[in-house]
């Protein structure tokens, strides 16, 4: 079984949820952070928080960057290292607009020059291993495959593609030739990440490439944490087993942030968006009386007629 990478999502896969997930279920041998970024100059305490040791102890964590230009770019990865990681993921496919129009995730695909003064001060850092993680374009299929020549020469020990652009955002179907193009002339470890969610489409997806090092799943994890379980026990898990796992880890959610988050109110929501991903899997009587719960006691007994 090659590595399977848990890629991040931004009010989802914080450290609690990976540290739990990591402990209830596993079978994922790596976790991305959501990108760690600049505000105003400066790192947000929320992303400094999430990346602290203490907080990821025992936990195969990769910490993920997002940068406009080489400034940033270094300026992230010193605090990464300071933090004692020596490994850091530079996300290029980030396809929120307000992320992209200001050059960084999928925006940065237009930056060859940036791109390039990113991947020199790669070779500053030899003690850390660097990886990035890319989409097709912005608006534009053939951006990447245009990079290959220099993402080929940068020490990179990994590449991930998501054969979409960036204006797709997840919508309509991933580009699974234009990988394949990629993946011919990719000089790199590869990573295939897009639309997976289901031990079937993994295994379609590692029988097509079979020179990938390992699969990314961001939303089919959220949808299906069972995934990464049930690839390693090589069997597809009875429905009853995926629910019984869903509670599980959702009380154990429901554990931790009730001893830090002050007030129902705020509790109930935090929760709530555990199901964000689930409808497929729990069913739309279910989901819809999950959120449309208006309180956290109401929220509570929707959930325990999750069946």
């Amino acid at each position: 079984m090659i590595a399977l990478h848990f890629a991040p999502l931004q009010g989802y896969t914080d450290d609690v949820y990976r540290r739990l997930h990591h402990q209830l279920v596993g079978g994922v041998d790596f976790y991305y952070t959501p990108f760690v970024r600049l505000e105003h100059g400066s790192p947000r305490s929320k992303d400094l928080r999430d990346i602290l040791p203490a907080h990821n102890e025992h936990v195969p964590v990769v910490p993920q960057i997002i940068a406009a230009d080489v400034q940033e770019f270094r300026t992230l990865t010193d605090l990464i290292r300071e933090n004692g990681y020596r490994r850091l993921d530079l996300n290029m496919g980030c396809p929120f607009p307000l992320q992209a129009k200001h050059g960084r995730g999928c925006g940065l695909l237009a930056q060859t020059d940036e791109i390039a003064a990113m991947f020199a001060e790669m070779k500053q850092h030899p003690e850390v291993q660097f990886s990035i993680k890319l989409r097709l374009g912005w608006d534009n299929p053939t951006v990447a495959q245009l990079l290959l020549p220099l993402i080929n020469e940068a020490p990179l020990m990994q590449v991930a593609l998501h054969p979409r652009i960036g204006t797709q955002g997840y919508k309509g179907t991933t580009d699974v030739e234009a990988f394949a193009a990629f993946a011919s002339e990719c000089k790199k470890p590869l990573v295939y990440n897009g639309d997976l969610t289901s031990p079937e489409e993994v295994l379609q997806i590692q029988e097509r490439f079979p020179q990938l090092v390992g699969i990314m799943v961001g939303r089919g994890l959220l949808a299906r944490p069972s995934l990464g379980a049930e690839l390693r026990e090589q069997r597809e898990w009875t429905r009853h087993e995926r629910i019984a796992l869903l509670h599980q880890l959702h009380d154990a959610l429901h554990a931790h942030y009730a001893r830090i988050i002050p007030g129902e109110a705020q509790l109930h929501q935090k929760l709530r968006t555990f199901w964000d991903y689930l409808e497929p899997e729990i069913g739309r009587k279910a989901f819809k009386a999950v959120h449309k719960a208006g309180n956290l006691r109401n929220y509570l007994r929707a959930v325990a007629e999750v069946v």
